[in-house]
């Protein structure tokens, strides 16, 4: 059995077993950590893809190690101009055991209709802020009316300087012997 999570903003295809390294997830050595975002699990029977996420199954893994990766060299230079910087980064990262792939806990399936009650109060929320945006449309009028009271005094135009003329180029003329 395989599947296919996303941690850190990137895909993983896993197996029980495996040891892979992620971006750093919270968690000491030697505890267990659930990951939910799993995008495709395939087994004997075939395979089942989320829209996104396939729902109610869950990889479990152990957190061997935290650690950091190798090195990685920044350099910049712009040619002819002096210009070098060299910087370099080291990635925090977690290294993890997968250990079951699996259908979730019922807390888990619980947890998506909080968000849903939540959505629901989000679309409620915007009707009732409606009046304040009215409120604050007032104050942003009068603040207008000032504006409009600067643009009634208009500003002294420049006097416009008259082009200086150039004086026309001499013409030469060369003769040259018609043979």
């Amino acid at each position: 059995m395989f599947a296919v999570i996303k941690t850190g903003a990137k895909q993983y295809k896993v197996a029980v077993g495996d040891v892979i390294k992620v971006e750093k997830l919270d968690g000491e050595a030697g505890s267990s950590v659930s990951l939910d975002n799993v995008l495709m699990v395939g087994d004997d029977k075939g395979v089942k893809v989320g829209t996104p996420a396939v729902s109610g199954t869950v990889v479990t893994a152990e957190i061997l190690e935290q650690a950091r990766a190798a090195k990685i060299i920044v350099f910049k230079k712009k040619r002819r101009q002096n210009y070098r910087r060299k910087a370099g980064h080291r990635q925090e990262q977690t290294v993890l055991r997968i250990t079951d792939i699996g259908k979730g806990t019922a807390e888990k399936k619980a947890a998506p209709k909080k968000v849903a009650a939540k959505a629901e109060e989000k679309k409620e929320a915007p009707k009732k802020a409606a009046p304040k945006k009215a409120a604050v449309k007032k104050p942003a009028a009068k603040a207008d009316t000032k504006a409009d009271t600067k643009k009634a005094a208009p500003k002294k135009a420049a006097p416009k300087k008259a082009a200086a003329k150039k004086p026309a180029a001499k013409k030469t003329t060369t003769k040259t012997k018609e043979k």
